[in-house]
C-alpha cells in the first residue's frame, strides 16, 4: 500500500469503520433491536474517564522505555452467571499477589491492568458448532449468546449488551473500591494469600515476601517516614481492558472529550486488537486507529515484519510512546523463529511500542479426555524464550498477559500442585478457555520476577546512567 493510501491518512470518524469487512461479529436477526440498544448505550455514562485513560498512557510510556513492567490478566471471558463479588475481589487479589512479587523481587514498577469488566466478547476459530447432527451458532460469549446448546440461547441477541454494560459498571465500582479504599493498603499483604493458597508451596513463598515487606514497612516508620499515610503503600492505580470485539458496542461508547477534541472509548481503559480480528483494511482496525485509548495487538506465528509495519502506521502513525502494546501469542515451539524478525523490523524502523508476552493461546492443546489445556510448563517455556530474545535482541520485554482466575479451578495442567490430565474433571469451570489458577499464577510470578530481576541488573550494567524512580 502506498503512503497516499494508507487508512492512517483517510478521515476517522466513530462510524467509520462500518464500511470497513468486519470479521467475527455477531449476525443479528433483529437490526432493529440492535440499533435500539447501541442507541440506549450512546446515551449511558462511560465507564471510564478520559483522565484514568490518560493515566494509564503515560504509565504505559514508562513501559515502552523500560522504566516498568505491564502485568495484564483476568478472565478468559467473563460471565454472566459467575458475577458475584467474591469472584471479582478473588481475581483482583491475585493480580494484587503477582504485581508485588514483581515489584518487590526486580525493584519495579508495575502497571496493573485487568481483563476485567469488559472481558465479554470471544471470537471463534468457526461460526457454527455441531454435535450429535445439530448445528448451531458458536458461542461467542455472553454479551453476544449463551452457552447452552439450543437454538434459542444461541441466537445472538443484541439486547445482552446491556446486561454487559451494568455488569460492567457494577464490577469498576467494586474495583476502584478495592483500589483505593484500604484493601490493596501493603499493610495488609499479610492477610492477600486465598484460603486455598495457605498450605501450598506457593502460599508460603508468599508470606515469606509479605514478611519481608512488613518489615521495610516497619524500617520505613523506624526512620521517622510514615509509610502509613502515604498513597503509593495505601492504594494501588488499577485498570481494565478488553478486547474490542463488538465495535457496535464501543462506538456507542465512545465520546469526544471537549477540552481536546479527542476520542477516548469509555468501555475500558486499554482495548485491544485479537489475532482474528487485525486485518489492515478491517473495521476492527480502522475503528482503534481514531480513539486515544492505549491498545493492543495481538500477533500470532503467522504475522509478517511487513503486515506488522503497515498495522504500527496505521494505528500509531505519530509513534507514540505507551500508544501500543504488542502481545505476541506464538507458541513455545514457534517463538523463537517468528519473533525476533517482528522485533527486528520495529527496530530498525524506530518504533516505539511495549512487546508483551501472551503465553497462554499458542499453547492450547486438546486432550485425550476432550478438555482444553494449556500444560503449565509449556507456558513457562514460552515466558523464558520471550526474555531471552529480547536479551539477544536488545530489546525491551515490557509485559506479560495471562488468562487466570482467583478461584481454585483446574484447567491448566501442571505447576507445583501437579494438575494431571485426569483431575482436570475436578474444577474446570471456564466458559471457553483454561485459566491459571491462583497458586499457578503466583507461582508464575516468583519465577518471571527472578527473570525480570536478571535482565533489569543486566540492562543496568550495560547501561549504568539509566537511573530509575522505584514506585508503586
Amino acid at each position: 500500500m502506498s503512503k497516499l493510501m494508507s487508512p492512517s491518512l483517510l478521515p476517522w470518524t466513530p462510524d467509520s469503520w462500518r464500511r470497513r469487512p468486519a470479521a467475527q461479529m455477531p449476525d443479528y436477526a433483529d437490526a432493529t433491536a440492535r440499533a435500539e440498544v447501541e442507541t440506549r448505550l450512546a446515551h449511558s455514562l462511560p465507564l471510564v474517564f478520559t483522565g484514568e485513560i490518560d493515566a494509564l498512557r503515560q504509565q504505559l510510556a514508562e513501559v515502552a522505555a523500560g522504566r516498568a513492567f505491564l502485568l495484564q490478566g483476568g478472565d478468559c471471558a467473563e460471565s454472566f452467571a459467575d458475577f458475584n463479588e467474591r469472584t471479582i475481589t478473588d481475581t483482583f487479589r491475585v493480580l494484587l499477589q503477582m504485581a508485588v512479587t514483581l515489584t518487590f523481587a526486580a525493584a519495579c514498577p508495575v502497571v496493573k491492568v485487568g481483563r476485567l469488566a469488559g472481558q465479554f466478547a470471544k471470537p471463534r476459530s468457526a461460526p457454527v458448532e455441531t454435535r450429535d447432527e445439530i448445528t448451531l451458532p458458536s458461542y461467542r460469549g455472553d454479551i453476544v449468546n449463551s452457552l447452552d446448546f439450543t437454538p434459542e440461547a444461541r441466537q445472538p441477541d443484541p439486547r445482552r449488551q446491556l446486561r454487559a454494560y451494568s455488569q460492567s459498571a457494577a464490577t469498576l465500582n467494586l474495583l476502584r473500591a478495592l483500589a483505593q479504599g484500604g484493601f490493596a493498603d501493603l499493610h495488609r499483604v499479610q492477610q492477600w494469600n486465598l484460603d486455598f493458597l495457605r498450605t501450598s508451596p506457593q502460599g508460603a513463598r508468599y508470606r515469606d515476601l509479605a514478611g519481608r515487606i512488613s518489615e521495610t514497612l516497619a524500617f520505613i516508620r523506624a526512620c521517622g517516614l510514615d509509610a502509613a499515610t502515604d498513597p503509593q503503600v495505601r492504594q494501588v492505580q488499577f485498570y481494565t481492558s478488553h478486547e474490542a470485539l463488538l465495535l457496535g458496542y464501543e462506538q456507542a461508547l465512545t465520546r469526544c472529550d471537549p477540552l481536546s477534541g479527542a476520542w477516548y472509548d469509555g468501555s475500558a481503559h486499554f482495548l485491544w486488537i485479537g489475532e482474528r480480528t487485525r486485518q489492515v483494511e478491517g473495521a476492527h482496525v480502522e475503528f482503534l486507529r481514531g480513539i486515544t485509548n492505549p491498545i493492543g495487538l495481538k500477533l500470532g506465528p503467522a504475522t509478517l515484519p511487513d503486515t506488522l509495519l503497515r498495522l504500527l502506521d496505521t494505528l500509531n502513525p505519530d509513534n507514540q510512546p505507551g500508544r501500543l502494546t504488542l502481545i505476541s501469542r506464538m507458541g513455545a515451539d514457534r517463538i523463537e523463529t517468528t519473533l525476533p524478525p517482528l522485533i527486528r523490523a520495529a527496530q530498525r524502523e524506530g518504533r516505539q511500542v511495549i512487546w508483551s508476552c501472551d503465553p497462554m493461546h499458542g499453547n492450547t492443546l486438546a486432550t485425550s479426555t476432550g478438555y482444553k489445556t494449556r500444560p503449565f510448563n509449556r507456558i513457562l517455556d514460552e515466558v523464558q524464550r520471550f526474555f531471552a530474545i529480547h536479551r539477544a535482541e536488545d530489546s525491551i520485554p515490557g509485559g506479560m498477559h495471562f488468562e487466570l482466575t482467583g478461584q481454585d479451578v483446574t484447567e491448566c495442567m501442571g505447576g507445583a500442585q501437579d494438575i494431571t490430565e485426569q483431575g482436570l474433571a475436578d474444577r474446570y469451570h471456564t466458559q471457553c478457555d483454561p485459566r491459571l489458577n491462583a497458586s499457578q499464577s503466583l507461582e508464575l510470578a516468583f519465577l518471571i520476577a527472578e527473570t525480570l530481576k536478571d535482565y533489569r541488573r543486566d540492562s543496568r550494567i550495560k547501561n549504568p546512567s539509566n537511573g530509575e524512580d522505584i514506585a508503586r
